[in-house]
């Protein structure tokens, strides 16, 4: 199977958040330059109506799917390679999604993607929150041990959930959701600072288990980013 062009990876990154993105935004999460060619995408999926672009809050325009282009759960039916390239990581974006849906589920409330804007105009995102911001959740599909980056990677997350409600008026419940007891390891072990440091700051590590297929795809795809 041929390789999602830029126009497909747009759509596909659009319905995974379900928040409004800007060119620099896209291109940002989608590692593609020049950032004309984001542009050039979404010009082109607004003039088939896939997509809707306006000036969003930042006064810089955005890209939004038109929802009735687009059913609910097409997040999961976009065509994907059958063979990713090195370094893709569909597999970790699909399984962060139901990753989400089973916590919401184990914590009784709806998780979706939230964007908060601050006040010198910087903006922040969070992998999951509930509707009224009273859990807020960043997701690491990893398997296996992670290395030395990616446990930097976990702790920058745990500092983005620790910012992030620093800004809201009622304290949150903040939560690491991994999908790996080795990958949750290292983050929930007393030896390890890192685990201490969650504790003392009262962010939880949940751990939902994948399917045994979806664990086969995100290994294999770390494995290529790996070579």
């Amino acid at each position: 199977m041929d390789q999602l062009t830029i126009a497909e990876r747009v759509v596909q990154e659009l319905l995974r958040t379900r928040l409004p993105l800007d060119d620099d935004e896209l291109a940002r999460q989608l590692d593609v330059q020049p950032r004309q060619t984001i542009n050039q995408a979404c010009r082109r999926l607004e003039q088939s109506r896939r997509l809707r672009r306006y000036i969003g809050p930042s006064g810089k325009i955005v890209n939004e799917i038109v929802s009735d282009t687009f059913p609910e759960d097409a997040v999961v039916q976009q065509k994907v390679l059958a063979e990713p390239a090195a370094g893709d990581s569909a597999p970790q974006r699909q399984a962060e999604g139901i990753m989400l849906g089973l916590l919401g589920e184990r914590l009784g409330c709806v998780l979706k993607p939230r964007r908060f804007s601050l006040a010198d105009g910087a903006r922040v995102e969070v992998d999951g929150a509930d509707e009224h911001l009273t859990v807020l959740v960043e997701a690491w599909a990893h398997q296996g041990p992670p290395k030395a980056a990616q446990k930097h990677k976990v702790l920058a997350d745990a500092m983005r959930l620790l910012f992030v409600a620093s800004t809201l008026v009622t304290a949150p419940r903040l939560v690491l959701c991994l999908s790996d007891e080795e990958a949750a390891h290292h983050f929930t072990t007393a030896r390890f600072w890192a685990a201490a440091a969650l504790r003392a700051f009262q962010i939880q590590v949940e751990v939902v288990e994948l399917a045994a297929g979806l664990r086969s795809e995100i290994l294999g795809a770390q494995q290529r980013q790996y070579r």
